[in-house]
């Protein structure tokens, strides 16, 4: 009987060794895993060559607003920055028949980079046809990151989202 119990202890003691082994890998994984998207996030920062997604909007004393699609996009580059971004809020002086949203194009100026404990913040402006655009990234290194716009001729605007690399074809333009 004695043996029967010290082989079942035996063995209850290798199976409960090798389950937390595995959890040892598993953690082991996440933690290479989250350092890995903190490496490729501080090069798309120090590249400056990324593509903001938009996925919620908060308009200046507004609500938030989620997104249901990802065709909302901003493609920062230090040769041309691309806007595709919709707007809620108080337009001051909109031109007639304009298009509605933040859409522009131009080249960024007066780019700064400061970087933070678990974040780094972009600060840019952006010439457009009409408007000139103060941008403001909060990027963290998980990916997510958090836009404010800021032009003379509209209310402030926030936007939450994620940040990626630029698809091949859309790096060359």
């Amino acid at each position: 009987m004695k043996t029967k119990l010290s082989v079942l202890f035996l063995l209850f003691g290798f199976l409960n060794f090798s389950v937390t082994a595995q959890e040892k890998t598993k953690k082991e994984l996440k933690a290479e895993r989250e350092v890995q998207k903190q490496k490729e996030i501080e090069n798309l920062i120090q590249s400056r060559n990324f593509v903001f997604e938009a996925q919620r909007i908060t308009p200046q004393g507004g609500q938030l607003i989620n997104l249901d699609y990802n065709m909302y996009f901003l493609k920062f580059n230090t040769e041309k920055t691309t806007s595709d971004l919709p707007f809620f809020g108080r337009g001051y002086n909109v031109g007639y028949g304009s298009e509605g949203g933040i859409k522009f194009e131009g080249k960024p100026e007066n780019v700064k980079v400061e970087k933070k404990k678990k974040s780094s913040i972009l600060k840019a402006s952006v010439k457009g046809k009409d408007d000139v655009y103060d941008l403001m990234f909060t990027i963290f290194y998980n990916g997510s990151a958090t836009l404010t716009v800021n032009s003379n001729n509209r209310s402030p605007i926030f936007y939450d989202g994620v940040i990626s690399a630029p698809k091949s074809d859309e790096s060359k333009k």
